[in-house]
């Protein structure tokens, strides 16, 4: 399917400001499909299931449509449950940042309603609701829905499973008749089919199913992380795991660039890759990431296409993409021509939900990990510097130096003869231990190493 890209959807400029802030580079989908058609103010039916970025796929025409003049309610989405309601309504919010007046108000059960009739008296042009609050709203009269002109069913089979079939047909009967409904459902059972019929005109069919997809033999886990700790939990894990080559995904053009930065600033070779790149300073990008000049490539999902090095052994996941299908496609990166790959995933707060829905779709496993300490790190750096400087010292030829021993201690001390015996000791991982009589003189790395891991040890991370 071709990518459709938002500055081509005839957009509101306020509305794609706020999308360009987002950073999204492409429509998804269903976004691509849904958008065009609810903008001409036709009816819709999208059988999309969730993460597929459905909910920009009803805002924006959404949006586009508010008069924030008018502070009396104009659009209304219905969702089965509190935590969609609240995730709509900041995608919602975010989506019309820069549209001065526009208020957005979630209202569910277990919230204070005094607070919610206070908010709706100062004037509301979007809610988002649960319908069993949405109806005691409407018993007590502190919702107006004479202006509403959009309404949207979020997750209708949903609804539908939770018992919320008789509230449904209760709220689209009390709306305009000249309105516009949108209605959005994974599966289309015969009640849903009977919602369409009894109250849309000749709805438009968008459909996304998604594709049975192979997840690669990837090691995958994920780590609880605050925003603010996501650049040092991720240099921890590379430090850690040391892997050659390395792709990181994020959600926006913006993330990408501040990413960058960062690790550069942290003395990471990095490079970054999205669409407001041109395709010469891509090509550079690439062609240092093949060779190992760039150890790490960050990207997001449109820039990452047609990025095919076998030599990648970690991705991480700093944002959750967008779409559960995106997830498959990342991972993907790693393990590859039967080489061994890992996944890190970052996730903040209620994204864990979205990770359970990729992990249900995907049919994977994702383990969760705990942040590995600085203690950690400075161990795991220590043993593998320890690993190497054995390498090298079993190897060496250490006579030339004994010689140069023996010839100094012959100048500096009242010895005339004596014979010097030596081994290799590969505990020492180079340098020199000399005893001679009570006199120790220990230049050895394994002893530099251990004052340095001490010295790592009582440094402390705000």
């Amino acid at each position: 399917m071709e990518t459709i890209r938002f500055e081509d959807l005839e957009l509101d400029a306020k509305i794609m400001r706020a999308i360009t802030d987002m950073g999204f580079e492409a429509a998804s989908p269903i976004q691509g499909q849904a958008i065009p058609l609810e903008l001409q103010g036709l009816d819709i039916i999208g059988q999309a299931q969730t993460g597929t970025g459905k909910t920009a796929a009803f805002g924006i025409p959404l949006l586009q449509k508010i008069d924030p003049k008018n502070k009396k309610p104009q659009a209304i989405i219905l969702c089965p449950t509190r935590e969609l309601a609240i995730q709509v309504s900041e995608e919602i919010r975010r989506l019309a940042k820069y549209m001065h007046g526009v208020k957005v108000l979630p209202i569910y059960g277990g919230q204070e309603i005094g607070r919610q009739i206070r908010s709706l008296k100062d004037g509301v042009q979007v809610i988002i609701g649960t319908p069993g609050r949405v109806m005691d709203h409407m018993r007590r009269k502190t919702v107006k829905m004479d202006q509403i002109h959009t309404v949207v069913l979020d997750e209708a089979d949903e609804m539908l499973n939770m018992g919320f079939l008789e509230d449904m047909e209760t709220i689209l009967s009390a709306l305009p008749e000249e309105r516009q409904t949108l209605m959005f459902s994974a599966t289309m059972p015969q009640a849903i089919q009977r919602i369409a019929t009894n109250f849309q005109k000749d709805p438009q069919i968008v459909r996304v199913v998604k594709k049975e997809l192979t997840v690669p033999k990837v090691t995958q886990y994920y780590y609880e992380v605050k925003p603010k700790n996501k650049l040092e939990v991720m240099c921890r894990l590379l430090d850690l795991y040391d892997p050659k080559l390395s792709v990181v995904f994020c959600n926006t053009k913006k993330q990408v660039d501040e990413l960058v930065q960062g690790l550069q600033g942290r003395g990471y070779f990095a490079e970054g890759l999205h669409g407001d790149m041109k395709q010469a300073q891509r090509d550079r990008v690439m062609e240092g990431f093949r060779k190992g000049k760039t150890e790490i490539l960050v990207a997001t999902d449109v820039a990452a296409r047609g990025i095919d090095v076998d030599e990648v052994e970690a991705v991480f996941n700093y944002d959750l993409p967008q779409d559960d299908e995106y997830y498959v496609h990342r991972i993907g990166r790693t393990g590859r021509a039967g080489r061994t790959g890992i996944a890190f995933s970052f996730v903040v707060g209620r994204e864990v939900y979205k990770l359970r829905d990729i992990q249900r779709y995907c049919k994977t496993k994702i383990i969760p990990q705990a942040v590995p300490s600085l203690d950690d790190i400075t161990e795991i750096k220590a043993e593998k510097i320890l690993e190497q400087a054995g390498c090298v010292m079993n190897e060496m030829d250490l006579s030339p130096i004994v010689h140069i021993l023996e010839k100094k201690l012959l100048e500096t001390t009242a010895y005339v003869a004596f014979e010097m015996h030596y081994s290799v000791d590969p505990a020492l991982l180079g340098g020199m231990v000399i005893r001679i009589g009570d006199h120790v003189v220990d230049s050895s790395i394994k002893t530099r190493l251990y004052e340095l891991k001490k010295e790592l040890s009582s440094l402390q991370l705000a």
